[in-house]
């Protein structure tokens, strides 16, 4: 039995929010500066040189790359050897949230009540906690800040087991083109397939933790991600919705077995600031 400290587990929250609202992955950084190289239109390719802008001016300053620097969404995997000390695991998760949005000067978007009061939390907490435990003795962590403007144009649908490929992909690209720009886009597209009609949602969230760059590991569903994205580019929507064929900079599907009388299907949208940062304790 390894133990873990909550501290430690807190410390390393802390770390990468601060990381994820400041710096943008690698991957997807390159695809919007290559983008603004191939794409056609005049107003479009003006408001991907400003996001450009934007990530450098973020990285060098060490400000957040968006005035929505999101809800806290955390995928934990816990080594089924792991003992948490001296503190409760998600208690150390939300104080590792709370430190950071404080520390890191971000805004805090987290309202107590949904529906009544709706009173800021001030801390940015609770967190969003999807957690697993797996073998061994380490803690995999993925950090996500989810805003909003993308996270509100999201759907899902409970398709009958019928369904074929085609209509995955016509409902993901109507998902896209119904948004428009109100998402920010270009966007990355998170989809969840499979499981049940909370699960799938789930997928489709952690779908978006996964680098662009990286294409799933099944072939078929590979193929389908590219499919999707070439589809998504053909609509026009463009960058910031001004027109154009750069829509989406990437798609990312996630899979779980489902029941026989179903195929769910979940569709995360994120705007061009697809922010997520993981680390391994």
């Amino acid at each position: 039995m390894r133990e873990i400290k909550a501290r430690i587990l807190s410390d390393k929250v802390r770390e990468l929010f601060i990381k994820a609202n400041v710096k943008l992955p690698c991957d997807t950084a390159m695809r919007i500066k290559e983008a603004c190289e191939t794409e056609t239109s005049g107003a479009g390719a003006a408001a991907l040189r400003v996001a450009v802008a934007n990530l450098e001016a973020a990285e060098l300053n060490e400000m957040p790359i968006c005035q929505d620097t999101g809800m806290a969404v955390v995928f934990c995997e816990i080594g089924n050897e792991v003992h948490i000390t001296d503190g409760d695991f998600e208690e150390a998760i939300n104080d590792g949230v709370r430190r950071a949005y404080k520390d890191g000067y971000f805004r805090c978007s987290v309202v107590a009540d949904p529906l009544f009061e709706r009173k800021n939390t001030t801390d940015n907490t609770p967190a969003i906690i999807h957690t697993r435990i797996v073998k061994g003795d380490k803690i995999k962590l993925w950090a996500e800040p989810k805003g909003f403007g993308s996270e509100n144009m999201s759907k899902i649908k409970m398709f009958n087991p019928s369904a074929s490929r085609q209509d995955i992909i016509d409902f993901v690209v109507d998902t896209v083109k119904s948004a428009g720009g109100n998402p920010c886009p270009p966007v990355v597209i998170g989809v969840g397939i499979g499981g049940t009609f909370d699960y799938c949602a789930v997928l489709a969230k952690k779908a978006l933790t996964r680098a662009v760059s990286e294409g799933n590991s099944n072939s078929m569903y590979a193929k389908l991600e590219e499919d999707i994205l070439s589809a998504l580019n053909e609509t026009g929507v463009g960058p910031q919705g001004f027109g154009g064929k750069t829509t989406a900079l990437g798609v990312n599907i996630e899979y779980y077995p489902t029941h026989i009388a179903g195929l769910p299907v979940a569709v995360n949208v994120n705007c061009h600031v697809a922010r997520h940062a993981e680390a391994e304790i």
